[in-house]
């Protein structure tokens, strides 16, 4: 088994299958506003705290654009969908929590998203149990890819960051994890692993179960 004291996971497109129950979601309200079109604008979102995305949406749709309006027309539409444990789980989530968990392995959620939105979604699919602590995207200043999360989840866990294994699906989340001194592990969801992604990661797996195959070795 590799030595390690502590592993960090992002949430959405790593623990959920939620980046592209989002994507479908941000697609049919952008709709409403006469933007067809979101799929750059989206994969660039990807990993980015509220704030980070504001800026991004408005770079695109212009500084007069409502965003707070479009942001609630979105939850709305996600809770509906997805809300009340309705969001799918990816392959190998459960597996990977319930195989730390039996290793003793502390485990944290650092996740770009609200707290609100993390703890619905973890409590919803009877996930917070695993967890030693959540830090979400509006309880820290600086949002991935910088390091700001990862290294109040080591603290939260008291675990050095070299001691630490972060999972994460998108570029702004390996960016973030090894600017911080954590060991990324990267598990692709709508974001290819690239050239830059490959000279981050310690590894690329398709899945966490493949992740447990690789912790494992």
């Amino acid at each position: 088994m590799k030595d390690f004291d502590a592993a960090v996971f992002d949430m959405d497109g790593l623990i959920f299958d939620s980046e592209r129950a989002g994507f479908e979601c941000w697609s049919e309200v952008a709709k409403t506003y006469g933007f067809n079109d979101i799929t750059a604008l989206y994969r660039e979102c990807i990993g980015c705290s509220r704030v980070r995305t504001e800026k991004l949406v408005k770079a695109v749709f212009g500084e007069d654009f409502p965003y707070d309006r479009f942001r609630q027309q979105v939850f709305e539409l996600y809770t509906e969908r997805y809300g009340g444990g309705k969001m799918p789980l990816k392959t190998g989530a459960r597996e990977i929590l319930e195989y730390l968990k039996a290793k003793g392995i502390r485990t944290a959620i650092a996740s770009s998203s609200d707290r609100e939105m993390v703890c619905s979604l973890l409590d919803g699919a009877g996930l917070t149990g695993y967890f030693d602590g959540i830090v979400a995207g509006d309880m820290v200043t600086r949002s991935k890819p910088e390091p700001d999360i990862f290294l109040a989840a080591c603290r939260l866990l008291g675990t050095a960051p070299e001691r630490t294994v972060a999972v994460e699906d998108s570029y702004n989340g390996i960016r973030a994890a090894r600017a911080g001194g954590l060991r990324p592990v990267m598990v692709p969801d709508m974001l290819p692993a690239d050239e830059e992604m490959r000279s981050l990661a310690e590894t690329v797996e398709d899945s966490l179960l493949d992740v447990i195959r690789w912790l494992e070795t």
